[in-house]
């Protein structure tokens, strides 16, 4: 049990973040209550207090913890497309890996000093390097960001457009059988196109989407 693992190891605000988040991940946001954290870390609840003042405090840490951590892609090939390119699709690898950042995304916003070094500062950092200039580079930053959380939180409750999920195949098939046998005569599109209607959260609609992202940018920037 996680509760059990955590006994005997020393309780630090960095320790109760990071079993936050796996609860936030693993489950669900609205899962965590300072009861359940303080279960699975083996302590009394009073004692989580020591270190954060509520639940709420823990969520903005949790989204400090996580974007702090971003991993920004290595600058092996540095044109503004290829940079654009390996930025959302880390992000997006992120947002898949954290699904609970998709939510905390939406409904706060992260001011903590992590966060912004590592998911704000360096990535702006790294799109001023690949020639993208003051006003653009943030207007890219934007369109990179809110692109990748728009389809993650798309993607997240349709698991068959994930190719790593062990059932995608499966629910594939299921979906492609549900649109496959609506009624003809209110949907022929979308029964006629049930193989392709599968497809819209899948990685290849997001390499689509970024395509045309990064088409436009190329045309809309460096004037």
């Amino acid at each position: 049990m996680a509760g059990q693992r955590s006994r005997g190891r020393t309780l630090t605000a960095e320790r109760i973040i990071e079993v936050a988040t796996r609860i936030c991940d693993e489950e669900d946001i609205d899962v965590l209550t300072i009861r359940r954290l303080a279960a699975d870390l083996g302590v009394g609840a009073m004692t989580l207090y020591s270190y954060f003042r509520g639940k709420e405090e823990i969520l903005d840490g949790i989204a400090d913890y996580v974007m702090g951590n971003f991993r920004l892609p290595t600058a092996e090939e540095t044109s503004p497309e290829a940079v654009v390119r390996a930025l959302a699709l880390a992000f997006l690898e992120m947002m898949r890996e954290h699904p609970s950042i998709v939510r905390l995304f939406s409904t706060r916003v992260s001011t903590g000093p992590r966060s912004m070094r590592g998911a704000f500062e360096a990535v702006i950092g790294r799109l001023r390097e690949a020639g993208f200039a003051d006003r653009d580079a943030v207007r890219v930053y934007g369109l990179i960001v809110q692109y990748s959380l728009g389809f993650a939180s798309y993607q997240a409750p349709r698991p068959w457009g994930k190719a790593d999920h062990p059932e995608a195949e499966e629910l594939r098939r299921q979906r492609r059988h549900f649109y496959g046998t609506l009624p003809r005569e209110d949907f022929p599109h979308m029964v006629e196109l049930a193989e392709e209607m599968t497809t819209l959260p899948s990685d290849e609609q997001f390499l689509f989407g970024l395509d045309c992202l990064i088409d436009g940018v190329l045309r809309h920037t460096g004037d």
